[in-house]
């Protein structure tokens, strides 16, 4: 496998939470999938795994860029979701699906960590 993209981005959770209590569920919706979203509101910090989703999201983003059509690629477009065997996983939609065909992405790498002050995440892009 060779790695044709490398993005990482660290959050404050205390920025997102003040975001949460500023917009109410509207951040939810603008920026989560409703499979994202259901999963936040479920825990008990929802700022902390907001926060790391959104850090997850901005670094495949920049793993992806080298484009004009990929500027467009949307917060919703990215998700974050759980492989079977626990590990974060990334599903893309829409401008980010096109762009990662464009690239010959395989596979998408994604480590998540965070604590109550910050979430980070890294994203490794693959192709054969």
């Amino acid at each position: 496998m060779t790695a044709i993209g490398v993005g990482i981005d660290l959050v404050e959770v205390a920025r997102v939470a003040s975001i949460i209590s500023d917009k109410g569920s509207r951040v939810f919706a603008r920026l989560l999938t409703p499979a994202e979203r259901s999963y936040c509101e479920s825990r008990p910090d929802p700022a902390t795994h907001v926060a790391v989703r959104l850090a997850a999201k901005e670094a495949v983003y920049k793993a992806l860029q080298g484009s004009d059509a990929a500027r467009g690629i949307g917060w919703r477009e990215i998700e974050v979701t759980r492989a079977s065997d626990g590990r974060p996983d990334v599903e893309l939609s829409g401008s980010a699906a096109a762009r990662a065909r464009e690239l010959g992405v395989k596979r998408v790498l994604l480590s998540l960590s965070h604590t109550h002050q910050a979430a980070v995440a890294m994203v490794v892009l693959q192709r054969d």
